[in-house]
């Protein structure tokens, strides 16, 4: 996730930085510096999402000691590698101080908010996760029987 993430982002500055792309219907990939939160929802704050977003990975390394399943792994995996996608763009884009880098976001359907593939990995993996556990079954569950 990660790797495929900052290849897109390279892509799109290279391409998108004189044009925009029209792919089909609503799509097309305009290149858009979000310094604010996943989707543009709040367009300040910087200077708080980078360190949000590390102390968010680091509980979600340590709570990925837990994972059970393959499906859980893979939803987990995503997640992380996307938050580190952006966080790697906070750190390394811009000179605006300790991970205020602006995000590398993309793919812009013109009817809701600029995003790149990294926020693919965490909304897909965080339903994904939601999802193992909301099923999973509870612990002492597993081989019970009734009578």
């Amino acid at each position: 996730m990660l790797l495929l993430d900052q290849l897109t982002k390279w892509w799109a500055v290279q391409t998108l930085a004189t044009r925009t792309i029209h792919v089909v219907w609503t799509l097309q990939f305009n290149l858009v510096e979000n310094r604010g939160t996943a989707f543009s929802l709040v367009r300040s704050g910087g200077q708080f999402i980078g360190p949000i977003a590390i102390v968010v990975v680091a509980v979600l390394i340590r709570q990925g000691r837990g994972v059970s399943s393959r499906l859980g792994a893979v939803a987990l995996g995503l997640v992380l590698g996307g938050a580190l996608g952006n966080l790697l763009d906070r750190a390394v884009r811009g000179d605006a101080g300790f991970m205020q880098g602006p995000v590398v976001d993309f793919i812009d359907f013109r009817w809701w908010p600029v995003f790149n593939v990294a926020d693919i990995g965490v909304v897909v993996g965080g339903i994904l996760l939601v999802l193992v556990y909301a099923f999973a079954p509870e612990p002492g569950d597993q081989g019970a029987t009734d009578g």
